[in-house]
């Protein structure tokens, strides 16, 4: 057995032999209790989450600080001193909020940021499609060798859980439904081929060095504070702007989305169980709408009487665009228990409520990548 299975099955979360022998005894003495137990173990954890600063990683850290968690935040650094969605929480949970300023390609940094870390979150990437067009080498760098860095702090540090964030577009266009983790990869983008290389980086630690990793798949997620380049607030924060012409890419893909909420409780229901160790899991509502059908749900919620408009400019290059995705969440389902809690229209429609409070902070006029 190496050191890294003899840390997890004997030294359970990083924890003293003797705090593990306690609990263990209070197992085998009260059974009915073991839940409450488990918790307790859970909520000692010191967790870190990169890319705190960003869309989901933001919801994530303030979810993680209402469980009870004692939570550190990467975020990226800037001479703005902005940490980003945290700076917007409210100031009980900012307070709670150990932040850490750094830059996720930096392996020292990363290193420092990790020491008493029992937990990884890994969510700090570059994501924006388009953007990978021009700027490929920025992914790499952020995405590959980002990742690199975790993994090898994670592999020195000893750290008892990583979950590394993948996207469902490793798999490309779908080539059966729905999409299960046995899916092909396919690289259709700079910023999906990166993420199929993390990921394989990922897996390969489990595999050479018994690092207890979980791939955590979401399908496209939604919701408050998701930047414009995303069709969601694209749609949304046009529309509220009073728009009657609302300008977007091609039509007829189709996705499986997640309400962010959705998302957060699918990464920590597979955080909180080992059988998801050393596994890849989606996270998915297993049904898809085409891009023509959302934007008029949106439409319909908002000003049912605008216009949608295909922008050649907003279109992937033909052999690039992901045509369809529908994920699997079997897996997920079976080692956790999670379930999706919200309908796409009901997520719609909070989304739309938070834009509405929100929309300054968006640059409607202009195409984001």
């Amino acid at each position: 057995m190496s050191y890294k299975a003899e840390k997890f099955n004997i030294n359970i979360l990083g924890r003293p032999h003797c705090l593990h022998d306690q609990i263990t005894k209070r197992q085998d003495i009260c059974k009915n209790k073991g839940e409450q137990l488990d918790r307790m173990i859970k909520l000692q954890d010191s967790i870190l989450v990169t890319g705190a600063d960003g869309f989901i990683g933001s919801h994530l850290t303030e979810k993680l600080v209402r469980n009870g968690n004692k939570v550190k935040a990467f975020v990226y650094y800037n001479s703005f001193n902005s940490w980003g969605w945290i700076d917007s929480l409210p100031k009980e949970i900012k307070e709670e909020i150990e932040i850490f300023s750094g830059d996720i390609r930096d392996c020292n940094g990363v290193h420092e940021a990790m020491k008493s870390i029992d937990k990884v979150f890994h969510l700090a990437a570059l994501i924006a499609i388009p953007f990978s067009y021009h700027s490929p080498d920025s992914y790499v760098d952020t995405n590959i060798k980002g990742t690199l860095n975790v993994l090898q702090a994670a592999r020195t540090l000893e750290t008892s859980r990583v979950l590394v964030t993948s996207t469902s577009e490793v798999y490309g266009t779908a080539q059966y439904i729905p999409i299960d983790e046995k899916h092909p990869y396919q690289g259709q983008s700079p910023y999906s081929a990166t993420k199929i290389g993390a990921d394989r980086l990922a897996e390969s630690f489990y595999r050479s060095f018994s690092l207890p990793v979980t791939i955590v798949r979401p399908f496209n997620t939604y919701g408050p504070r998701q930047s414009a380049r995303a069709i969601i607030p694209t749609i949304i924060t046009q529309l509220l702007a009073g728009k009657e012409e609302i300008r977007l890419g091609s039509l007829t893909p189709t996705r499986d989305f997640n309400y962010v909420h959705d998302t957060v409780n699918g990464f920590i229901a597979i955080s909180d169980s080992i059988k998801t160790i050393g596994e890849e899991i989606n996270i998915a509502t297993q049904k898809e709408i085409s891009m023509g059908d959302l934007a008029n749900e949106i439409i319909g919620q908002i000003h049912p009487s605008a216009k949608i408009i295909c922008e050649e400019s907003r279109l992937r290059p033909e052999k690039s665009e992901v045509n369809r995705l529908l994920g699997s969440n079997e897996k997920i389902r079976r080692l956790t228990g999670w379930t999706p809690q919200y309908t796409l229209e009901t997520g719609i429609t909070e989304t739309i409520e938070w834009f509405k409070t929100h929309l300054d902070t968006y640059k409607v006029d202009l195409y984001n990548l």
